[in-house]
Order: C-alpha cells, then sequence, then structure tokens
C-alpha cells in the first residue's frame, strides 16, 4: 500500500557532533516554542523584531532534533541555524532519507487536531504525492502556514496566529524576536491577523497569496476588518482579544 507523503516538505537533522552538546539548549535560545517540552510543536525563527522568517514542526529523535520544513526553504532555513552555531559542535543539514506523511485520519498536527496525523518516517518509492490534498484540508481550516502566507519579515509572529494554534511559548524565557512577542501578548494587543477569506471576497491590497483552483485568498487583515467573515471555530473571539 502506498503512503502519503508530502513531498513539498523536507526534514532537517539538528545532531550534536560531540558528547555533551544539547541541541536543544542551543534552540531554545532561537525558535518560539520550549524545545525542552513536548514534541512535536509547531514553532518559528523570528527576527529580532518578532516577524516570521520561517515556521516548522519540531520532532525528537533522542539526541537529535528534526525540523519539518518547507522544502524550498530547509537550505535557507539551515544556513539562517548555521550563523547562530558558532563554536557549537552541532551538525545542521536535510535528511534527504525522511519524508513527513500526513493523513486525514487520526491526529498528530500539534497546531490543531482536526489536520490529522502526520509523522516523519523514510521515503519509499511508492510514497504518493498528499500535499495539494493537505492544502486543501488546511485552508479549509482557516490556517496558514509557509513563506507564500506568512511571509518572510513582514508579519508579526502573534499575527500568524501562533498563540491560538500553539505556536508560541510565553514562559520559557529569551529568544531571537521574543521582546517584541511578548510585550504584544502582554498588553493583549493583536491589531492584525491572517486569514483565509473566499477569492470572490479578496482584497488585493491584504493578499500574501491565492488560489484559485480553491476559491481561497489568504490576508493579513486588521481586527477592524474582520467583521462578517465566517471565521474558524479555533479563531473565535480573535476580534475581542490579544491571543
Amino acid at each position: 500500500m502506498s503512503s502519503p507523503r508530502l513531498f513539498d516538505r523536507a526534514v532537517l537533522r539538528l545532531s550534536p557532533t560531540e558528547e555533551g552538546e544539547d541541541v536543544r539548549g542551543f534552540l531554545q535560545r532561537l525558535v518560539t516554542q520550549d524545545t525542552k517540552g513536548p514534541l512535536p510543536a509547531w514553532s518559528g525563527l523570528l527576527t529580532p523584531q518578532g516577524k516570521a522568517l520561517f515556521d516548522f514542526i519540531l520532532w525528537d529523535d533522542g539526541a537529535d532534533i528534526l525540523i519539518d520544513c518547507e522544502a524550498r526553504e530547509a537550505e535557507a532555513l539551515a544556513r539562517r541555524l548555521s550563523i547562530y552555531r558558532l563554536r557549537r559542535k552541532i551538525a545542521i543539514g536535510v535528511d534527504e532519507n525522511l519524508g513527513v506523511f500526513w493523513s486525514p485520519d487520526g491526529t498528530g498536527d500539534p497546531r490543531h487536531p482536526a489536520l490529522g496525523r502526520r509523522w516523519i518516517a523514510p521515503k519509499g518509492a511508492d510514497n504518493v504525492d498528499a500535499s495539494e490534498a493537505f492544502r486543501r484540508h488546511r485552508l479549509a481550516l482557516g490556517i496558514a502556514e509557509g513563506v507564500a502566507e506568512l511571509g518572510s519579515d513582514q508579519t508579526l509572529w502573534l499575527e500568524t496566529n501562533a498563540a491560538k494554534l500553539g505556536g508560541v511559548s510565553f514562559s520559557k524565557g529569551c529568544y531571537v524576536g521574543q521582546e517584541n512577542t511578548a510585550r504584544m501578548n502582554w498588553r493583549q494587543k493583536v491589531n492584525r491577523r491572517l486569514v483565509v477569506v473566499p477569492l470572490a471576497d479578496a482584497d488585493p491590497k491584504r493578499q500574501r497569496a491565492a488560489y484559485p483552483e480553491l476559491g481561497l485568498s489568504v490576508e493579513l487583515r486588521r481586527v477592524e476588518d474582520m467583521a462578517g467573515l465566517d471565521l474558524p471555530e479555533w479563531l473565535g473571539g480573535a476580534l475581542g482579544d490579544g491571543e
């Protein structure tokens, strides 16, 4: 039986190259999630101003950490992480043997249980591409991801609905972009949010990505301009709170 793999995803592996090196400790000061907490977890790597550069899912693999990320951004993410590595004895690179798999049945995606089952496993010659099916399923739930939808250095992390989707820890301590992210959360003030709307209601000035085949548009809208939208249940309360 063929396995449904997300061909548009890749797996980065971060491995200690010397005994005693701590990959989780290295990432803990960089990404938005608590790398020492339960994994998998959705997370982001931000600019110092708190804007999203990359989003990804962190997976535990013993002493290693696996990063489930966009395939076309994998090398760029590896280079960015390597900038922070300095003298740390950590290998960072794409694991070409592993793939990200998905099924609409079951749970496992850390962002929302309705996203289905997600797992990492060795690639196989009989794998079938489930990328389009997952994109359709994800957007139907109103969940944005990736550089095309979140932007690169364009969208504040909380504007991506990261607090609603479990993409940030407010108790783990410092990380790149933490100051502005924590301030927005403390003030309970998120002025704009990424939303998925029917293409017929799209505003080109706010649009990040368009999917004509699905009749959908991903847009960064001001909260006051979201009245009347058919928001997903998980985003309920976004018009009135700061999460």
